[in-house]
């Protein structure tokens, strides 16, 4: 079997109790979600793990606690924790840690990686990080891979312990057919990997494995997914202005594989909800300028709102921020909801899934609950307790 075979076989394990797949997804699917209420497509959330100035990463991971509960009982289909690195603003260094300390607060929500930056890391690690998550919450985890640093370059060079950082990159497609034989334990006889054994993992029984996602901000891993049948994530939400031409180009590179027979593409959206349109615009500015402040070298916690407010913006930092924040659903929560509507017709995505990085944790949580509300979307009251929460 190629290695393009080899990927494209990817299984897309057992599916997690609870209500079946709606509106399109059929039962059994582990890859396309449940659109709840009356929101058009599922909906979801990308968790950065935000740290906020006088706050604490302790705080911000108990925030993530009480928002994967929350997701949970108001029905949003997924929760994926990003791969940061030697950021202040971001507690999500480790994905894999996070999302076992979620599985061991939630039930039936879907848990995985937006994403793991797949050249940091030995896929044979990856594999068994990632089986280890399959045997902890069975049927309800996610494998999303992206071929970014997630990081700086110095910070890059120091993760792979490579002097060119092009190469983990250039290798990705590669590590990527390495990665999914190890999760089906699949080498043919006579590689030299053959006799390893990524564990747990089907060396050990019958196991169910979680579905391979690709994410990318660009056409690379768009035609890349489209190619092995596989679904792919954009990050609508810091590449505005590539998604279009990357969803096209991933519909028209698909080829129906045993994961998939029809495209499915989800995009990451950064929306925040308030009571009104000043308290959410002041709260989204805080998330704006912590990104002004990395994109120009001094990263650093998220600033407080009252901060964000008092900074004495130049003209160009001022346009950056204006730029940034076009692409910021917010508002209230019926701007919200229109606002997401739109950018679902323009795009055609299949799914959703939300950001929302700013300061407070308590911000968040409502932002969430919100939109959630604006939807419809029905409390199931699968979780007790919120968890404490970052401010």
């Amino acid at each position: 079997m190629s290695d393009d075979e080899a990927t494209r076989k990817t299984a897309t394990g057992e599916t997690a109790t609870g209500e079946t797949a709606a509106r399109g997804a059929a039962p059994g699917d582990a890859v396309r979600g449940t659109a709840r209420g009356t929101a058009p497509v599922p909906l979801s959330v990308l968790d950065l793990v935000t740290v906020g100035a006088g706050s604490t990463a302790t705080r911000a991971l108990a925030t993530s606690v009480a928002l994967a509960r929350l997701a949970e009982d108001r029905g949003y289909h997924r929760h994926w924790v990003a791969e940061h690195h030697s950021m202040p603003g971001v507690a999500s260094s480790s994905p894999a840690v996070i999302l076992a300390h979620l599985a061991a607060h939630t039930r039936r929500i879907r848990l995985g990686s937006g994403g793991v930056m797949l050249p940091n890391h030995a896929p044979l690690v990856v594999a068994e990080q990632f089986g280890t998550l399959e045997a902890l919450a069975p049927g309800r985890v996610d494998l999303g891979l992206g071929r970014a640093p997630g990081t700086d370059g110095a910070t890059a060079a120091a993760l792979r312990r490579a002097d060119r950082l092009d190469e983990g990159a250039d290798e990705f497609p590669q590590q990527l057919s390495e990665l999914v034989r190890f999760l089906d334990d699949d080498f043919p006889d006579g590689h030299p990997y053959a006799r390893i054994h990524a564990v747990p993992g089907p060396v050990q029984g019958p196991t169910g494995r979680p579905p391979v996602w690709l994410l990318g901000s660009s056409g690379f891993s768009a035609r890349l997914a489209g190619t092995l049948g596989l679904p792919f994530a954009f990050a609508h939400h810091f590449s505005a202005r590539n998604t279009v031409p990357a969803l096209e180009l991933y519909r028209d590179s698909f080829r129906p594989s045993a994961v998939l027979d029809a495209p499915y593409a989800l995009i990451g959206v950064s929306a925040l909800a308030a009571d009104d349109e000043r308290e959410a615009r002041r709260q989204v500015l805080t998330g704006a300028l912590s990104m002004l402040r990395l994109r120009t070298g001094r990263p650093g916690l998220v600033p407080t709102p009252e901060e964000a407010e008092a900074y004495p913006f130049g003209a160009v930092e001022r346009e950056f921020v204006d730029g940034w924040l076009a692409n910021v659903v917010h508002g209230t929560p019926d701007a919200v909801r229109a606002g997401l509507d739109g950018l679902r017709e323009r795009t055609g995505a299949d799914e959703l899934m939300i950001t929302a990085s700013v300061h407070g944790g308590e911000a968040r949580l409502r932002s969430y609950e919100m939109i959630a509300d604006a939807y419809g979307m029905p409390a199931g009251g699968s979780s007790s307790g919120s968890g404490a929460q970052d401010s």
